[in-house]
């Protein structure tokens, strides 16, 4: 089963993110702020990385350079409402990054981390 690693600090998206996705057939662990979700990393392998961009303790940007830093093969994908952040060359983000902008439908999200991941 793959695994993804959800780094969002709205509550309720979170929820609404993790059901989506279990729903499909993903292991899910989930984390409302970057920096938690970074230590998590450094403990165990996850195939994909999740994560908004703005967020407390530690951006989404700055998580998934760390995260691409402790396992190159992971995949990431920012969800937010600030694409042209991501999007910008001059961002640390790394550039084979998927960007679902806010706002999307839950089966869109669903659809873009199938491309990304194995057949749960």
């Amino acid at each position: 089963m793959s695994r993804i690693l959800l780094a969002e600090d709205d509550n309720d998206m979170r929820r609404f993110l993790v059901k989506a996705l279990q729903n499909a057939g993903y292991e899910v662990t989930s984390y409302d702020n970057g920096l938690s979700a970074y230590h998590r990393l450094r403990e165990e392998p996850f195939q994909l990385l999740l994560t908004d961009i703005v967020m407390p303790e530690m951006d989404g940007i700055e998580l998934a350079r760390r995260a691409s830093e402790l396992d190159p093969d992971i995949k990431i994908m920012f969800i937010t409402g600030f694409a042209a952040v991501a999007l910008n060359p001059d961002s640390a983000a790394p550039k084979h990054a998927k960007v679902l902008s806010k706002p999307f439908h839950l089966r869109e999200l669903v659809t873009e981390v199938q491309k990304m991941l194995p057949a749960a």
